[in-house]
């Protein structure tokens, strides 16, 4: 099997799921701003079910291809943390996150979505090169 095909088929998902959730509920599909809405208790019942069908995705993976995903992580989980607790800032700061702004900003032709997306392009390879030249 290709290494490009379950990658290929997970952003086709989230197409689809992004797609359909604009059509039905006519929302935004920003993991950060339902996951917010969550924790706040509005559209509660709505967004529990959407965070659960991302949950819900390695089994689906393992339904479809008889075997979890490999994940394998090799930093610490300190370092891991702190990443996700970057991530989260940056999302408040940014008004959204890579969902939001990268999958349906940009099908939108969103001026705003369009900048932040190629804020976290640039961020992602000046990190990455950074982390590359330390090691």
């Amino acid at each position: 099997m290709s290494p490009y095909l379950a990658p290929l088929l997970g952003g086709m998902l989230l197409g689809v799921a992004a797609t359909i959730l604009m059509i039905v509920n006519g929302r935004t599909a920003g993991i950060s701003g339902i996951v917010g809405q969550l924790l706040n208790g509005s559209k509660w019942v709505e967004d529990a079910a959407f965070v659960l069908g991302l949950c819900l995705g390695p089994l689906a993976y393992a339904i479809v291809f008889g075997t979890f995903p490999n994940v394998q992580i090799a930093s610490s989980g300190a370092l891991v943390a702190l990443a996700g607790l970057l991530v989260g800032f940056g999302t408040r700061m940014g008004s959204g996150c890579t969902s939001g702004h990268g999958i349906v900003g940009l099908a939108r032709l969103s001026p705003r979505s369009i900048a932040a997306t190629a804020a976290f392009l640039a961020a992602g390879v000046a990190t990455a090169t950074l982390m590359g030249a330390l090691r």
